[in-house]
C-alpha cells in the first residue's frame, strides 16, 4: 500500500511553532495554497501541513506568509473531540521533507503580496534554483 502526496504551493500564513508539553518535540503547522493545474478558473485548494523535530523549526526560522515550497509526504486523517465535546476529523499532510523553493532574497522582502493569485507561478522551473538559495 502506498500514501504518498507531494505539493507545490504557497503558504498562506507564517508557520505556528509549538513544542509537544510531554517532550519538547517541535511541532509546526501551516498551511499550503496549492493551484488547481485543471480549472480554467484560478482555484486553489488549502492544505494543512504538519511538520517535525528540526524541520519544524527550519520552517519556522525560514519560511513565513507566501513563501513557495515543495512538501513531500503523507496524507494523515485523524479524530479528535472538540471543548463542546463533538467529534471532529481533520484531514493533514504529515510532511517527511520540506523543500524551500523562494531565494533568500524573496522570503526577506518585508511587502507582503497583495494575494495569492498574484504571486503564484504555475510556471515552476527547478533550474531557477541553486545550492545557494537554500538556508542550511
Amino acid at each position: 500500500m502506498l500514501n504518498r502526496i507531494v505539493l507545490i504551493g504557497r503558504l498562506t500564513r507564517d508557520p505556528e511553532l509549538r513544542y509537544t508539553p510531554a517532550s519538547g518535540v517541535a511541532v509546526a503547522t501551516f498551511t499550503l495554497a496549492v493551484n488547481r493545474i485543471y480549472s480554467k478558473q484560478k482555484e486553489a485548494d488549502f492544505i494543512p501541513i504538519v511538520v517535525w523535530r528540526n524541520q519544524a523549526e527550519n520552517c519556522a526560522k525560514f519560511l513565513g506568509k507566501g513563501s513557495l515550497v515543495g512538501v513531500d509526504g503523507r496524507l494523515q486523517i485523524r479524530s479528535y473531540e472538540d471543548r463542546e465535546g463533538r467529534r471532529r476529523t481533520v484531514a493533514e499532510v504529515v510532511a517527511d521533507s520540506v523543500h524551500f523553493l523562494d531565494s533568500r532574497e524573496r522570503r526577506s522582502v518585508e511587502e507582503e503580496p497583495a494575494s495569492f493569485d498574484e504571486t503564484f507561478d504555475e510556471t515552476f522551473d527547478e533550474t531557477m534554483i541553486s545550492d545557494d538559495d537554500v538556508p542550511f
